[in-house]
């Protein structure tokens, strides 16, 4: 009898001091953010933010056509207080927890981007797990209004066509926003961003004839990498530039390159695996940095003269494909530390790790340092597979 009152003590105790969901938001009273994008406009943030049309984003065929997505923009002297004015024309909230997308206007990120990574880091709605990109030559606000075919939700399109080319191309980097803090805090490393171009015919890509044409009139696609010191742009990668920092980054699962073949014509090999593992050292009593890439890859086309039947053909073109990789490679560290003066490659961080006494002399200087620096680069390929067949028949043809 006691321990049936005790129970129901206890019972009551706990029911009395029980709040529920205290802070619970029902889902029909929140705008869904999937795509935030941010540009400056005079002394003010101009912010568009690509909101889930929720019904038409699960709609059927056969339904009416109208956007599975809805963008509001506002400016303010801030970027909270822009979003915040979007309620004079949203009937709900913005909810940004599921933003997949964030994309800076290139006129914004030469000014710099601190203020708003700021804004994202401070705001408990944001998770770190979305891309941050740069609109090249553009407005962010351009970009969000381009509407896609392949996927519904244009931000979720930009989103899977980041995770794609990184993976299949590698000429992308997918950056979020924890990893960008990182680079913009940490001592020998500046930051790099993804540049994204509206291709085409703009205004036609923001109808629905872009969506209802076989071919589209405007589409979104990867324009290079941008290169910060500290927190501000100051140029750009291009593609073969692009892929060479992701090799020297070790961030190169699976791409194509080709090389010239010793008497015309060329070779396509397909990388299947990559590995690369930077070194600092001291040369002379100055930092020095060794970049060895190991890579393995598979033969995808040969448009030339070649026996590959015989062991040294292979061998030969292994020595091309080194070569070809090496020179742009180095090109791309020659450029940077040329024209750039920034270490995006993050050569101080791994002296600092290899050569921690001797870093304490050189971080206060180390972009100087770097505009210098030694950098050896080796290269070491392996043609593991030729294919269904050894010798091209395009040569039977020819004869």
């Amino acid at each position: 009898m006691v321990r049936n009152l005790l129970l129901l003590f206890l019972s009551a105790v706990l029911l009395a001091t029980a709040t529920g969901c205290w802070n619970r938001r029902e889902l029909n009273t929140l705008a869904i953010a999937v795509g935030l994008g941010i540009d400056r406009a005079g002394d003010n943030y101009k912010v568009s933010v690509q909101v889930v049309n929720p019904g038409q984003a699960a709609s059927r065929k056969g339904e009416s056509l109208r956007s599975p997505v809805v963008l509001y923009r506002a400016t303010g002297s801030s970027i909270m207080e822009a979003m915040r004015k979007m309620t004079k024309e949203s009937p709900r909230n913005i909810y940004s927890s599921h933003v997949r997308v964030v994309v800076i206007g290139e006129s914004l990120a030469r000014e710099g981007i601190g203020d708003v990574l700021d804004f994202m880091s401070r705001d408990h709605e944001f998770r770190t797990d979305f891309y941050i990109v740069v609109a090249r030559d553009d407005e962010a606000s351009t970009l969000l209004s381009i509407m896609t075919s392949l996927e519904k939700i244009p931000s979720m399109e930009l989103f899977d066509s980041l995770e794609t080319s990184e993976k299949a191309w590698a000429p992308t980097v997918k950056v979020t926003l924890d990893k960008l803090i990182s680079s913009l805090t940490t001592a020998g490393k500046h930051a790099v961003l993804t540049g994204i171009r509206a291709t085409g015919d703009v205004e036609a890509g923001k109808t629905e004839k872009n969506i209802t044409s076989l071919v589209q009139k405007s589409r979104l696609k990867s324009a290079g990498l941008a290169v910060f010191n500290g927190d501000k742009l100051v140029g750009w990668l291009d593609d073969t530039e692009s892929k060479a920092y992701n090799y020297i980054t070790d961030n190169v699962d699976n791409t194509v390159g080709y090389a010239n073949c010793p008497e015309g014509g060329r070779f396509s090999v397909e990388v299947i695996r990559s590995k690369t593992i930077v070194k600092g050292k001291l040369a002379d009593g100055a930092p020095a940095i060794d970049v060895n890439i190991r890579t393995e890859a598979n033969l995808g086309e040969v448009a030339c003269r070649i026996d590959l039947t015989k062991a040294n053909s292979i061998e030969m073109l292994e020595t091309i494909g080194e070569k070809t990789v090496k020179e742009f490679i180095e090109a791309t560290i020659k450029r940077v530390q040329d024209q750039y003066k920034v270490d995006i490659f993050g050569f101080g961080e791994v002296f600092h790790r290899t050569q921690p006494k001797a870093w304490k002399k050189v971080r206060e200087n180390w972009d100087e340092q770097f505009a210098d620096l030694p950098v050896n680069v080796n290269v070491d390929i392996r043609i593991r597979r030729l294919g269904t067949i050894n010798n091209s028949f395009l040569e039977e043809l020819k004869n």
